[in-house]
């Protein structure tokens, strides 16, 4: 579980890092990330997780919630605070091994963040 500093909450954060941030495509998630250092706080890097009904039904798409924020949770401690990262997940999230999610969100998030980064300069 993520603990709530590391959260986005309000739909504006999301709607935000969508629009101005760098995005990565990968098979089984799209992440999105954006450097805003007008908001750094004391907890560090916030993620936000995106899963629609496309991914399947209720209980699938909380599987699948659990399983990304859990993985949020392992890549968390190498990034900077401040970062802001919504993470979308795709129906292929579903049927993907804990190995496949976790390196698709670690090259993901480091293509992202590395555009973020330039877009910022």
């Amino acid at each position: 579980m993520l603990p709530r500093t590391h959260r986005l909450h309000r739909s504006a954060d999301f709607a935000t890092v969508v629009r101005k941030g760098a995005r990565k495509g990968r098979r089984t998630m799209v992440v999105h990330a954006h450097v805003d250092s007008s908001d750094v706080r004391v907890g560090g890097p916030r993620f936000g997780l995106v899963v629609s009904k496309a991914v399947g039904d209720s209980v699938t798409r909380h599987r699948v919630s659990r399983r990304l924020r859990h993985i949020a949770s392992e890549v968390l401690p190498g990034l900077e605070s401040d970062l802001l990262v919504v993470v979308r997940a795709n129906p292929a999230a579903v049927s993907a091994s804990h190995a496949d999610l976790l390196h698709d969100m670690r090259t993901g998030l480091t293509s992202a963040v590395s555009r973020a980064r330039e877009a910022r300069r």
